[in-house]
């Protein structure tokens, strides 16, 4: 094949959808295509979908995008995905429950059993918290023996459509250091991290870097698609390839990304942690790089549950309300906790609410309050990866939530940074996915090359006396709410029975 006409297909396992793109050899998107997902929610913290609902949407996904393509132009695939979701098989590689996802809040008490292991953080980078996979598992062993003693092979999402496209069991570094098994420093699996959930390595997928060939597509799918058997990408974690997807590749550069959950992510040239603030210590998807990561488990996701609450037909309509409104200065706040928090709080208990209501409050006052409670809850994590000295001066905004003009100035003034959007960041993961498809089979190519930064659409300045509000009173405020309410997220108060019966 003239290597100028190559093409790659990047893939994103989404919480909400399934993304696939086509990027060219000048690195531009071709096509694009989505197929939509399900979650279930069957109990109170409890957050699951079904893997086989994951493979039928990457087949609607790619069979839309390869439309009218010239499929034997692609050279390789790269996948991307939802971390910490742990997929269970047997050993004739059949599902043996729904997928228990990133943001299911069930095993805090296992969270607390994990953090006992010798070693733990030193290990891990990271505290033990509900959504990664470890604790699931530990869960899983206690409350579901049954489905615990048939395991074969524990998978994270994008690495169970691996499996469909490759039979090949692989995941890559990124992807894996959200497990809470993995020695982030050195990058490999830790034998007694496994051991603590009754685990062993005959029970993992073999761990590559994102830019290496993980497998090769399987015969009857290439004949379907009308592709060669290309090489499969190792790939990365979506956070991890919706970095690499918009040029975030090299110590000191960040990004926010707005999606379901909320993001903040900073490269380093080295392995470094501070789990008491529940910042995220990870491998990037490239070769010797790590990042930070700070996470916010709501976030775009806010403003639909506003809007559903209000009434408003859509998020645009809600954010068309908001914009035409204004934000008032001392007007309702809003905790954006719908399913627990992370970073900062490691809390699986905390719910959202809306405080400081009165008469006049309507529909477009709490649709900025959640967008600027989002926005400060974004603020709590930006100021704890700072705090290990990791500070960048602009950081690049991807996501869907960075369609809003209005939104990404608000946020630009409580974060109090220049804020950058990119062509090409609503598909960040999946442009991410493609590049990283590129890398493992030019590994020589400069990296510079295949990752650069997409050309820059707009830039938010932050206001200086707009940040200034923000950081001396509100944020103080939204604070102390969460510390105020906290008391009442426990199970007791509420009632509810998180335990199966």
């Amino acid at each position: 094949m003239d290597a100028s006409a190559r093409m790659y297909l990047g893939i994103d396992l989404g919480t909400s959808s399934v993304k696939a793109v086509l990027v060219d050899e000048a690195g531009e998107v071709r096509a694009s295509a989505t197929s939509p997902l399900e979650v279930s929610h069957p109990k109170p913290r409890w957050s699951e979908q079904d893997p086989a609902t994951w493979w039928s949407a990457t087949e609607a996904a790619v069979a839309d995008v390869l439309k009218g393509a010239d499929a034997r132009r692609v050279a390789a695939i790269g996948l991307s995905g939802q971390m910490h979701g742990a997929t269970l098989l047997d050993k004739s590689d059949a599902i043996l429950r729904p997928a228990i996802l990133w943001n299911d809040g069930r095993s805090d008490i296992e969270c607390a059993e994990l953090e006992r292991v010798p070693g733990f953080r030193s290990i891990t980078g990271n505290l033990a918290m509900p959504g990664f996979t470890a604790p699931k598992l530990a869960w899983v062993r206690k409350h579901e023996r049954e489905v615990f003693d048939r395991i074969a092979k524990v998978l994270l999402p994008k690495d169970y459509l691996r499996l469909r496209l490759t039979g090949e069991y692989m995941t890559d570094a990124s992807d894996a250091a959200g497990t809470l098994w993995l020695d982030v420093e050195k990058r490999r699996w830790s034998d007694a991290m496994l051991a603590a959930t009754g685990l062993d390595r005959s029970h993992m997928p073999q761990v590559f870097e994102g830019s290496q060939p993980a497998g090769r597509l399987r015969k009857e799918l290439a004949e379907r698609w009308g592709m060669d058997t290309v090489p499969v990408a190792a790939g990365g974690g979506d956070n991890a390839a919706g970095a690499v997807g918009v040029g975030i590749v090299r110590h000191g550069q960040a990004m926010l990304s707005l999606g379901t959950s909320g993001v903040y992510f900073a490269v380093s040239d080295g392995f470094r942690s501070s789990p008491e603030q529940a910042v995220h210590s990870f491998c990037h998807a490239l070769p010797d790089t790590w990042h930070l990561m700070s996470v916010m488990l709501n976030a775009a996701s806010c403003l639909d549950f506003t809007a559903k609450l209000t009434g408003q037909k859509d998020v645009p309509a809600l954010l068309a309300e908001a914009e035409a409104k204004g934000l008032r200065e001392n007007g309702s706040l809003f905790l954006p906790y719908l399913t627990g928090e992370r970073t900062p709080h490691n809390d699986a208990h905390a719910r959202g609410s809306f405080t400081n209501l009165g008469p006049g409050t309507d529909r477009a006052d709490l649709a900025n309050a959640t967008l600027e409670g989002v926005g400060l809850g974004l603020l709590d994590g930006l100021l704890a990866v700072e705090s290990t000295g990791l500070v960048a001066d602009e950081i690049t905004v991807i996501g869907g939530g960075s369609r809003s003009a209005y939104w990404t100035q608000m946020l630009a003034d409580i974060l109090g940074k220049r804020l950058v959007l990119r062509s090409g960041g609503e598909v960040g993961p999946a442009l991410g996915a493609a590049r990283l498809a590129r890398l493992a089979i030019e590994p020589g190519a400069s990296l510079d090359a295949v990752c650069p930064m997409p050309a820059v659409t707009a830039v938010r300045e932050p206001d200086a006396a707009r940040h200034a509000y923000f950081l001396q009173t509100r944020h103080p405020l939204f604070r102390r709410s969460y510390e105020q309410l906290k008391p009442l997220y426990s199970d007791a108060a509420r009632g509810d029975d998180f335990r199966p019966s």
